[in-house]
């Protein structure tokens, strides 16, 4: 090791934890105040679940990025590459690719169809109380899956920091961060969310921009010489640059690259989150220009992450990532220390901390909504709600959530979150994109075709997850004790999204006729936005 190497494992082991805290806490004190100023009208259910759809496309576009680029984005996709090389920057192509999806198919359409969540849009013109049921359900463990992802990555994030490596530090930490979590959602509503999203996905922009320019610079401007370096110094040589550093080796892993590749192109479709920002616009047209805006931020945030993990390789080193606290998703971490000392680390850790907070108030106030407005309202008050009692149960559906936030991000600490980020786009492929096609698109469509796709789809992900290498079996499975597992790939959306489709498609074929005029109203609402 050079000297300067043995220098940055010497103060990551020691770490400083003045100026990481000052860092965060700065930023929370601030983005905390942007959300009291936001919440100054938070009394309509308009209010709290979508903003008062106030937002322009440009502004929900950045929001939406923000909401999107997770702890997976910016830790786990630059470990990912740092650690395989040409394969973890599949996660990249995935998940920009999957807005496409969104563009074509979904915004345009959602937003003149719903009114707050995605249960609005499947329960237009079939039974309200079982779809709205199956909708919640749905969005709930959807919701949940993907916060385990950022709740582990705050865990591995500060233990990198603090030089935490108890499970007990780290599970106290994961508290915090879910604490303030909550706060942000139960003071500030959709709109102060949004305010912190934007916030967020600006600084993490504008650091993954200045952090590639700088690597360039360091490497000539020149990315063939990146490149070289990272193959140097990787144990995997030109292989790095190669395809099948992770996926390849065999034919499962062949076959679990496919399936992870269609649960993130499809997923991002499906994903409540994400769906319920499009209700924060006036207008379809903004929901469009939304998801532009979106997609701009993060082809130019993905190309950055390329940068920073074959710049990590290459000056941090594999061996050292895979050492230190947090495994592979300390890579971008590591690559701020070895470049710009403990003060960088600290900047960075921030913008990591920021993005986790702002993804998963974002979780929590759709998770919370969901149960609100499809399940309180909706089903066991009909829809005669009042709204300030649907705001309350909203808010403390919200501190549920978080709750079980913490105690999943605990037990999930440790794993690679790029990884559980696409189990949980599996999940909301598998549950929610085939029910909401059919619904906009096929006539025929029913009551008992929507509860087959949701449930078929969600047991199938689940029990596939469940049995397979993340839980069992494998020396990085959750649970390494024993082996149950009989499923061969680790990401289940190969089975589990044509299996949705297939339920969707029987139980509609074996349920009552579908209403003829309710399908006309909707096709009719969807396409021109009249009565939206």
């Amino acid at each position: 090791m050079t000297p300067q190497a043995t220098l940055a494992a010497t103060d990551t082991s020691s770490g400083n934890p003045i100026v990481n805290t000052v860092v965060f806490a700065l930023f929370v004190a601030i983005t905390l105040y942007v959300v009291y100023r936001a919440s100054t009208r938070n009394s309509t259910t308009a209010d709290y679940y979508a903003a008062g759809s106030v937002f322009s496309g440009r502004q929900n576009g950045i929001a939406l990025s923000g909401d999107f680029l997770s702890a997976a984005s910016f830790l786990g996709i630059a470990g990912a590459i740092a650690i395989h090389g040409y394969d973890g920057f599949l996660y990249s192509i995935g998940f920009l690719v999957a807005w496409l999806v969104d563009l074509l198919l979904i915004a345009e359409l959602l937003r003149n169809t719903g009114k707050f969540t995605m249960g609005d849009v499947l329960a237009f013109r079939m039974k309200q109380r079982p779809v709205r049921a199956a909708a919640a359900t749905s969005t709930l463990v959807i919701s949940f899956f993907y916060m385990l992802a950022q709740m582990a990555g705050a865990g591995g994030l500060v233990a990198l920091l603090l030089n935490i490596h108890s499970r007990l530090g780290q599970a106290l930490v994961i508290a915090v961060v879910g604490i303030i979590m909550v706060l942000y959602v139960l003071v500030g509503g959709m709109k102060g969310t949004t305010w912190v999203q934007i916030i967020k996905a600006s600084i993490l922009l504008l650091s993954g921009t200045l952090i590639t320019v700088f690597l360039f610079g360091k490497f000539g401007f020149s990315f063939s010489n990146l490149l070289a370096a990272a193959a140097e110094k990787s144990p995997l040589g030109e292989k790095l640059l190669q395809p099948g550093g992770q996926y390849g080796a065999n034919g499962t892993t062949k076959l679990d690259f496919v399936s992870l590749a269609l649960a993130l192109v499809l997923g991002a479709a499906a994903l409540p989150h994400v769906l319920m920002r499009f209700y924060t616009v006036p207008n379809s047209k903004e929901a469009r220009r939304s998801v532009v805006w979106a997609t701009a931020c993060m082809f130019l945030f993905y190309l950055c992450t390329l940068v920073i993990g074959f710049g990590a390789a290459a000056i941090v080193g594999p061996d050292e990532i895979k050492a230190a606290p947090g495994g592979e998703n300390s890579a971008a971490p590591l690559l701020a220390l070895h470049i710009g000392g403990t003060l960088l680390l600290g900047v960075i850790s921030a913008v990591a901390f920021a993005t986790i907070l702002a993804v998963v108030a974002g979780l929590t106030i759709t998770a919370s909504a969901s149960f609100a407005h499809d399940v309180y309202a909706n089903i066991f008050k009909h829809g005669k709600a009042e709204a300030a009692a649907e705001v309350k149960i909203a808010r403390i559906t919200a501190v549920v959530v978080g709750v079980l936030a913490i105690a999943g991000g605990i037990l999930a600490s440790g794993q690679n979150i790029a990884f559980l980020v696409a189990l949980a786009f599996a999940v909301a492929a598998s549950a929610n994109l085939s029910t909401l096609l059919y619904s906009l698109f096929w006539k025929r469509f029913n009551t008992t075709g929507t509860l087959c796709g949701i449930y078929g789809g969600l047991i199938a992900c689940l029990v596939l997850v469940f049995f397979s290498p993340v839980v069992s079996g494998t020396p990085d499975s959750i649970i390494q004790s024993v082996d149950f597992h009989w499923f061969p790939l680790k990401n289940p959306g190969l089975v589990s999204i044509p299996f949705s489709f297939l339920c969707g498609y029987v139980g509609t074929l074996l349920g009552p006729k579908a209403d003829a005029a309710k399908h006309a109203e909707m096709e009719v609402r969807s396409l021109t936005g009249i009565g939206s």
